[in-house]
């Protein structure tokens, strides 16, 4: 039986799929707009700063940021300073930190722009003297500190060092001691010990830092866990990420759906191709999946050349036809086949798959891929590539986002 390669009518943009696309993210920039306001309204007295780095975590850091601060965010977080300088250079005025710094960095640019620096060490507080010196703009410093997790933060028994030089440098004129933060290890199991243990480190920081003469307007120690779940840990500002893309911080203790948030980001697929095919036809590298019947492939144009993990082989869930289907065999680099379990005539070339998306139309979620595959959601998302355009839909979506492209 021959399939008749015919493209259906073609599908609207309306929290679909636009025409002459292979496959594109659809973000729904109202869907991050209402996580924000969720999250403001969790967080109460306390400032929102969402998290928008890693391009906002795969959807966009620029749209993303935008509707973030539709939603009541009073600041935007990035780690890098150039991610930090690109939000300024779209126009974007709100206040901004970036917290990940590296020797030699754009800092007279950033301090001129007026983002605000995460200091974790005496190098990094040199560097910032030396931009202000620079634009004679002093900088503004949050001091970050590693409570516990072992990783970007100055340890407590060098605080006092920190804080004092920081000091001398404030006297000059040079730089302003705005802030303290740190983050959180286990933020998304509230009852470990380690919770409890970094607060108490925190608060121990914020109080040494206040003795030595800093006057602080922002203390911040909540991720997006921590903001949902740990009243105790939301002091001046929360730091949400993940939850502002509507995905669950916590998935063990709660859905997406029972946090109050929204899912934003859809992947979906056009079918380039359809065929049949006799019972023992081996399907792509390896041959890891042999047909158990006569059964019809279809093949849609996407693979980890696009950010799809390969460790999804054999196993990463996509909606097609009004089923849920697996992968067949082995991710490849621009492409993966789907078995449709049988001959069928329900799949035509230029169907849509949904390979993720919020989940309430019965196709699989990003937590369903990040199972699949052995990671978390914040993998799935943000992993995407740039070879993946984004199609925005909602309030104040940009114009003229997707490229035009040929199915490949």
């Amino acid at each position: 039986m021959t399939k008749a390669q015919t493209v259906p009518q073609e599908i609207t943009s309306e929290g679909r799929m636009p025409p002459g696309i292979a496959a594109c993210a659809i973000v729904d920039l109202d869907a991050i707009e209402e996580n924000v306001r969720s999250l403001s309204l969790v967080a109460g007295d306390a400032a929102v700063i969402a998290v928008v780095k890693a391009d906002g975590y795969g959807h966009g850091m620029v749209p993303t940021a935008r509707a973030a601060l539709r939603g009541g965010a009073g600041w935007l977080g990035v780690a890098l300073l150039s991610e930090a300088l690109a939000l300024r250079a779209a126009g974007i005025t709100e206040p901004v930190l970036a917290w990940l710094l590296v020797p030699g960095d754009r800092f007279t640019e950033a301090v001129a722009a007026g983002v605000d620096l995460g200091i974790s060490a005496l190098w990094t507080l040199e560097e910032a003297a030396a931009a202000a010196r620079t634009t004679g703009v002093p900088a503004r410093l949050h001091l970050k500190i590693d409570t516990g997790l072992g990783r970007n933060g100055c340890l407590p028994a060098d605080l006092p060092d920190l804080i004092a030089a920081a000091l001398r440098h404030q006297a000059e004129g040079l730089v302003e001691v705005v802030g303290i933060f740190s983050h959180l290890a286990f933020a998304d199991a509230p009852t470990h010990p380690s919770v409890s243990a970094q607060i108490t480190q925190f608060t121990d920081a914020v109080e040494l830092v206040q003795r030595a003469g800093a006057k602080l307007t922002l203390r911040h120690l909540a991720n997006s866990a921590a903001t949902l779940a740990l009243p105790d840990a939301r002091f001046d500002a929360v730091r949400p990420g993940l939850a502002v893309y509507g995905l669950s911080p916590m998935p063990d203790l709660a859905t997406s759906a029972e946090l109050g948030l929204r899912p934003a980001m859809s992947l979906v697929s056009r079918v380039v191709m359809v065929k049949d095919v006799p019972e023992g036809q081996g399907v792509s590298y390896g041959l890891t999946h042999v047909t158990s019947t006569a059964t019809t492939l279809a093949l849609l144009p996407l693979g980890y050349g696009d950010g799809l993990p390969r460790h999804a082989s054999g196993s990463g869930p996509v909606l097609l036809g009004g089923r849920r289907r697996v992968i067949a065999g082995r991710v490849c680099m621009d492409q993966v086949v789907l078995d449709l379990d049988g001959l069928t005539d329900a799949v035509r070339v230029g169907d849509v798959a949904v390979l993720f998306g919020p989940g309430t139309g019965g196709e699989p979620t990003a937590l369903d891929w990040a199972d699949a595959c052995g990671t978390i959601s914040y993998e799935i998302v943000t992993r995407l590539g740039a070879r993946v355009p984004r199609h925005y839909v909602g309030g104040g979506s940009p114009e003229d986002v997707l490229p035009k492209e040929e199915p490949r």
